[in-house]
């Protein structure tokens, strides 16, 4: 979209800036939500929902340089090509930091009554949710994470390998390098195993990403059982997982989350249903250490390191909405949050709000009925990846979120009442006319929720 030069004259130094972390759980789509958000502002058809632009006082959106130099740029052209390009497809997921700046130039409204022409700079910080999980390690000394993540391996990829691992050891075990790194790469192979088969909670993050620290003595350690723990290798170990929180864990946030004020939490909901009870309880305790996490007091860590400063806002997205017929939406969107219930109900945000939504950032699908056992279901239909078209009834969720959520507390093995399907599909071919940005489910009132106030 073309500046006017009134715009780019009132553009000064002293503009307001929002920044906007977005992260996600496991194959949550953060990327595509991203890169559809920022098409729909820059050509708002599609955004209805969003006050700002529906009347008229949101009159123009650009794309700026990225404002930090040390921070990679947010590859939106290259994102948008994939999904928007003759032949469309996902876009690669999120490795390391990234940053985006759009500037909007706003007439009316603001703090105050105050009328006229005025700027807002969006900053928009994607981040890698598996970093997001590391917030738990913060409040946990190594025997407690060691305890929680031995006991809730078993049956997951990967966990018969390390155990092994673990059992030809003995409690004197003497702390060399080849020992440590076989451990942490068998350890670190079981994380990688889980989380491509829908796992949330994988910890550390960095072993998953481990970047430029690939191989440091930070991230070679792995949990250990009890009589382990007090030998050479369990003392070492229990160094060096400190050394994680103090070196990695804390930097990270007190560089990003120090200027985020608001906050998006992608989740692959349906993913999880899919996989079974076990998969839904993980997600909810990961995500309820999150919720947790950004509490605000003087008893939590986070707090204490970013001071009087909080996150404001929260949403937490079921994204993929475009999987399920509209008539089931309302079920998906009680589902998550009734995984996110006891983690809002025992903690006070003073004044910090949260809300949780289905949506999809770009709508793969179109909605069909098709006829399966003498009966009419609702359906989605989409292309797969193979080039074929496929319709998709995906089973019916439970109206009640207890139906699904008592279950994987009390670790069902399977759903009884029901079996949910999932199918991956690829981005449908676009012709998008001119001001409209990608079709997408919901992404409008997101934005409403997430800036909205300050339009």
């Amino acid at each position: 979209m073309g500046i006017g030069s009134d715009v780019i004259e009132g553009l000064g130094l002293s503009d307001p800036v929002l920044r906007l972390g977005v992260t996600g759980l496991s194959r949550a789509g953060k990327t595509v939500f991203i890169t559809s958000l920022v098409a729909n502002l820059l050509e708002r058809g599609r955004m209805h929902g969003l006050r700002a632009a529906a009347d008229g006082r949101l009159r123009a959106v650009w794309l700026q340089p990225q404002p930090d130099d040390t921070i990679p740029r947010f590859d939106y052209e290259r994102h948008l090509a994939a999904l928007t390009g003759p032949r469309p497809h996902w876009p690669d997921g999120t490795r390391h930091v990234s940053q985006l700046r759009l500037s909007m130039r706003l007439e009316g409204g603001g703090f105050f009554g105050m009328r006229g022409a005025r700027n807002l700079h969006l900053d928009i910080v994607d981040y890698p949710g598996e970093w997001l999980l590391d917030l738990r390690l913060m409040e946990r000394d190594f025997a407690q994470w060691s305890d929680e993540v031995l006991d809730r391996m078993p049956g997951r990829p990967g966990a018969d390998g390390f155990a092994a691992a673990l059992a030809a050891l003995n409690s004197d075990a003497k702390m060399t390098e080849p020992v440590a790194l076989s451990l942490a790469e068998t350890y670190s192979e079981h994380l990688a195993r889980a989380r491509a088969a829908g796992w949330s909670d994988c910890t550390p993050g960095r072993f998953l990403i481990p970047g430029e620290l690939a191989g440091s003595p930070a991230l070679t350690f792995a949990p250990l059982p009890a009589p382990l723990r007090d030998g050479p290798l369990g003392r070492e170990f229990r160094r060096r997982f400190d050394a994680y929180k103090s070196r990695v864990v804390r930097p990270f946030f007190r560089e990003h989350f120090a200027r985020i004020d608001r906050q998006v939490v992608l989740v692959d909901v349906l993913g999880a249903i899919h996989r079974g009870p076990a998969a839904v309880e993980d997600m909810r305790r990961a995500m309820a250490d999150v919720l947790t996490a950004f509490r605000p007091g003087r008893a939590g860590w986070l707090a204490q390191l970013l001071g009087t400063r909080r996150v404001e806002r929260i949403l937490f997205a079921a994204t993929k909405a475009d999987h399920l017929h509209h008539m089931q939406h309302p079920a998906l969107t009680a589902i998550l949050t009734g995984m996110l219930r006891e983690a809002r109900d025992r903690a006070d945000f003073q004044g910090a709000r949260t809300e949780a939504m289905s949506l999809a950032a770009l709508r793969a699908t179109t909605e069909d009925m098709i006829r399966q056992n003498g009966e009419d279901l609702p359906a989605v239909r989409g292309w797969l990846a193979d080039g074929r078209q496929a319709a998709l009834y995906p089973g019916e969720l439970p109206t009640d979120p207890g139906a699904l959520l008592h279950p994987a507390r009390q670790g069902a093995d399977a759903w009884l009442d029901g079996d949910y399907a999932i199918m991956d599909f690829a981005p449908a071919p676009l012709t998008l006319r001119p001001g409209d940005g990608p079709p997408h489910i919901r992404l409008d009132r997101a934005a409403e929720f997430l800036i909205g106030d300050r339009l």
